[in-house]
Parts: structure tokens; C-alpha cells; sequence
């Protein structure tokens, strides 16, 4: 039995070919009635995981290497609300010796409202020596293979 994805496939918003949805919920907002800027990180970890998962690269049990966050850039354009559903759009647009970086973009379903972007970069570390790592190419080849022309090597 294969695994339930919570993304799907996407040809709506190229170079994007990969999107999961999520809802706002209430512990989501803030005082003001919008999502609290901090919690479109975990939209986008979520979507990370999908897009793994989707490509046979999600692994449960830890490992010796693990990608972590190194950098990460957001620009807010709209707020969302409780209860809109959005749809996190997600691709790697560059893998490079021991980093990937993953685009993210964040449009209302209701009305296709882009309301936030995202550049993230991982590095690759080996835990026990709390140092970067060559990305292997078991990592690469089925991004390489997803992404085809729309990643930078």
C-alpha cells in the first residue's frame, strides 16, 4: 500500500509542478484575524514533505545525514484568514555540492490570490560531525529527473 499524499501533481503555475493544500485554522491567526507570519513555515514544511514523499525521498527513521535549514527569504503580498484554503506551490530551482534550494508559493484557492512566496536553502549534514555533506545522488536523480529543465546543477 502506497503512502496517502496530502499534495498532488500540478500544471497550474509553471515551473511549479508540485503543490499540498492546507487550511488556516484558528490558532493560526493572530489578534487581528490573519495568519500569523510565522506559521507559513510550517505550510511550507509541509508541503517540503509532500513533495519528498511524492518523490520516494521521504524517510521516517533518522538517519546520519539530514538536510537542515540554512537560509531562509519570504515576502508577504496578501493576508490570509482562518478557514481560506491555500495551496503551497513548491519546487527545487537549484541543487547544488551539499545544498538544495526549494521555491515556494502560496496562492488563496478561493480567488487565486498569490499572498506569499518563499526561497529556502537545506544543506545536507552529517549529525555526528555537525558538518555540511555532498547531496548524493540516490537525493539528485529523482529531482533532477521531477524537475528536468527547471533546476539549475
Amino acid at each position: 500500500m502506497s503512502a496517502l499524499e496530502l499534495g498532488r501533481l500540478t500544471d497550474r503555475k509553471p515551473p511549479f509542478k508540485y503543490s499540498s493544500l492546507t487550511r488556516v485554522g484558528f490558532s493560526d491567526t493572530d489578534a487581528q484575524g490573519i495568519v500569523y507570519y510565522g506559521r507559513y513555515l510550517p505550510y511550507f514544511d509541509g508541503a517540503r514533505v509532500e513533495y519528498h514523499r511524492h518523490l520516494g525521498l521521504l524517510e521516517r527513521e533518522r538517519r546520519e545525514h539530514e538536510l537542515v535549514m540554512r537560509a531562509n527569504t519570504i515576502e508577504y503580498l496578501a493576508p490570509a484568514q482562518f478557514d481560506d484554503l491555500v495551496e503551497v506551490f513548491i519546487r527545487v530551482s537549484r541543487i547544488g555540492r551539499t545544498s538544495i534550494t526549494y521555491d515556494f508559493a502560496a496562492y488563496r484557492v478561493e480567488d487565486d490570490l498569490l499572498m506569499v512566496t518563499a526561497n529556502q536553502t537545506l544543506v545536507l549534514v552529517d549529525l555526528d560531525a555537525r558538518r555540511a555533506c555532498p547531496i548524493p545522488e540516490s537525493m539528485v536523480e529523482p529531482i533532477a529527473v521531477f524537475e528536468g529543465e527547471d533546476v539549475q546543477r
